[in-house]
């Protein structure tokens, strides 16, 4: 195992809404020029092995965020205002119901994207978590 301090810096974060308003705007901008080239939108895909059906490769989701970075990259190369994104967090839910009728799920996690390697701060080996 292996940690790492990270500085999300100008962080893409999908737990706040407006940032989900961004991913819609760019996903909008995205099957614009999907339409207009003729090319399939591509898709998020359950896991042969999954048997909860979560869309676990996430094809459409990945393509809609590189996307909006290459937006941005665009918009700032012209207007400093816009800042690129240094890392992206997500959360994902995931797995069976924790127990019965829970809204939690049992494989339920956030992820942090690092874009910008310069937010890498520092590696380290964690300590053994007591039992």
């Amino acid at each position: 195992m292996l940690g790492a301090v990270i500085d999300r810096g100008n962080c893409l974060d999908l737990l706040a809404r407006h940032n989900l308003e961004i991913l819609k705007g760019a996903y909008a901008s995205f099957e614009q020029i999907r339409r207009q080239s003729r090319l399939e939108m591509p898709i998020n895909l359950n896991a042969r092995d999954d048997p909860n059906q979560d869309k676990l490769i996430r094809r459409l989701d990945c393509a809609v965020i590189r996307h909006l970075h290459q937006m941005i990259a665009r918009k700032s190369s012209r207007d400093p205002a816009w800042r690129p994104f240094d890392t992206v967090r997500g959360m994902f839910v995931e797995g069976d119901d924790l127990y019965p009728g829970a809204g939690f799920k049992a494989k339920s996690h956030v992820q942090i994207a690092v874009v910008n390697p310069e937010c890498m701060l520092g590696f380290f080996i964690p300590r053994p978590y007591p039992n």
